[in-house]
């Protein structure tokens, strides 16, 4: 298909930006993970210097021989590198959670209905806008993903809590969600807006820092190391040994916890109240507790609250994959591996359930090749293209779509459908079926739908599935979640 504008709509401009502010790399160096980098690389000096004054006053004081000037000034320079450090924390906090709030904006709404078309949107657009083909694949996913599972995590949580699941059974969720009843939460919003807004501030905010943090301790130095080799010349996306992966999760656990505590930490409080400052510092250290439990509880989740960030986390990982032997037409596959990751014990079975009812089978973003029915019922002798564009389809396996072509033109403004197995043709039955059409009209079709003869020899006779990507670069194709006409 042609490309008319190269030009975003509001919304997919929102979403590169964050991805941008997030894991994005520019020459100004100040995305969340530059920071991170940063924060890194200055740990060795710092710690030094720390020590080094330190060791300096203690020694002074040990002589008792009227040192008291040295040591005030060493105390003073000590106090004032401490205070700078805190600053530089509060900054980086300040800053992921300015994002934070720009992300709860883009998934959340004021019913539970509106909340999942936004996450389904965001979702849905940086699967589009992330190449499927070429070489630049596992770049843009490895940017790509933390954002996409931080709203899984969202939406993971809802549903559980909606269950009354025993996976979120942890003190702190306890603490500030046990006075709301699951057939409110859906209506909180609208129905209590204090409550609400404290619940987004206490549980979904820290649920979002946690899973945007997750894997920043790979971006330390002695993680990159194990990816990339002393040299820095190894594919960092190859398969580690087991050896090299253990050491990998080691120091990632252990840096990403250092850069949320030291790096990030709680925010310092604005005001003149001794009161409220003691309320405000024991509640931001509670959620810094939270966070760190959560990153700490993914790594070995089993029944509890760690899950919902370590499911979210392997589906992201196969969506959104980073490996060499990333294949878009096994991502319907997914849940295969989610539930061989439950029965091996690596996640909670009843959060896979959980996200499987949240999204089904084909993940938001993908393009499905389907048989149409004509006017007189019957189905159809072309196929024609939709994208996923919704959560919670009543089957898993009937995705509920935008359609993209009508009568095999490209359209911008399609219709909501759900397409059911049987006309599906990703799968197999289905395409065996239809490939009984002759050799002719499956080319006539194709030579419909394809812009031009190159684009033809690369694509299968009959397309069990169809990279939504170029369609989506038109700014008027993406708007899949506009009401349907």
């Amino acid at each position: 298909m042609s490309k008319k504008a190269a030009s975003d709509t509001k919304f997919t401009t929102q979403v590169k930006q964050i991805l941008d502010k997030l894991y994005g790399r520019s020459a100004l160096k100040d995305s969340l993970v530059e920071r991170a980098i940063e924060f890194y690389a200055k740990q060795s000096f710092v710690q030094h210097k720390l020590q080094s004054l330190q060791d300096s006053i203690t020694e002074l004081t040990a002589k008792d021989d009227n040192n008291t000037k040295s040591i005030t000034r060493l105390e003073r320079e000590l106090r004032d590198l401490k205070q700078d450090l805190r600053y530089e924390s509060n900054e980086r906090y300040k800053y992921l959670f300015e994002i934070c709030q720009e992300i709860l904006k883009l998934s959340e709404g004021l019913t539970f209905e509106e909340t999942n078309r936004k996450s389904a949107q965001l979702l849905g657009t940086i699967q589009l806008i992330s190449p499927t083909e070429g070489k630049k694949v596992a770049e843009n996913n490895e940017r790509n993903k933390p954002l996409y599972k931080a709203v899984l995590s969202l939406r993971l949580f809802d549903q559980l809590f909606i269950e009354q699941s025993s996976v979120l059974m942890h003190p702190y969720v306890k603490e500030y969600a046990s006075a709301i009843l699951p057939d409110e939460y859906q209506s909180l919003a609208t129905t209590d807006n204090d409550v609400y807004s404290n619940f987004l501030d206490q549980i979904k905010l820290p649920i979002l820092m946690a899973a945007l943090l997750q894997d920043i301790g790979n971006y330390h130095p002695d993680s990159q190391r194990i990816l990339k080799g002393k040299d820095g010349k190894l594919n960092s996306n190859r398969t580690l040994a087991v050896d090299e992966r253990k050491a990998l999760l080691q120091i990632n656990f252990r840096e990403t916890v250092k850069f949320l505590v030291d790096g990030i930490g709680a925010p310092i409080y604005v005001g003149n109240s001794k009161t409220e400052r003691d309320k405000f510092n024991i509640a931001e250290h509670q959620k810094l507790v939270f966070i760190k439990q959560l990153i700490k509880g993914a790594i070995a989740p089993r029944s509890g609250i760690g899950n919902i960030l370590k499911v979210p986390q392997i589906y992201a990982s196969i969506i959104l994959s980073t490996k060499s032997s990333y294949n878009f037409k096994l991502l319907p596959k997914v849940y295969q591996a989610l539930y061989q990751n439950a029965e091996h014990g690596s996640c909670c079975k009843t959060a896979v359930d959980a996200l499987y009812k949240i999204t089904g089978v084909y993940p938001q973003g993908y393009g499905v090749t389907y048989i149409p029915i004509d006017s007189d019922g019957e189905q159809s002798d072309r196929y024609e293209y939709a994208i996923v564009t919704q959560l919670y389809p009543e089957n898993g396996e009937n995705p509920i779509c935008r359609t993209a072509t009508r009568y095999l033109t490209f359209i911008s403004y399609g219709q909501d459908v759900v397409i059911e197995s049987d006309r599906n043709l990703y799968n197999v039955e289905v395409a065996q079926q239809f490939a009984s059409l002759s050799k002719e009209r499956l080319n006539e079709i194709l030579e419909l739908l394809a812009s031009n003869y190159a684009d033809r020899k690369k694509l299968d006779l009959l397309p069990r599935y169809w990279h939504a990507g170029d369609y989506f670069s038109v700014k008027d194709n993406q708007k899949l979640w506009n009401k349907s006409k």
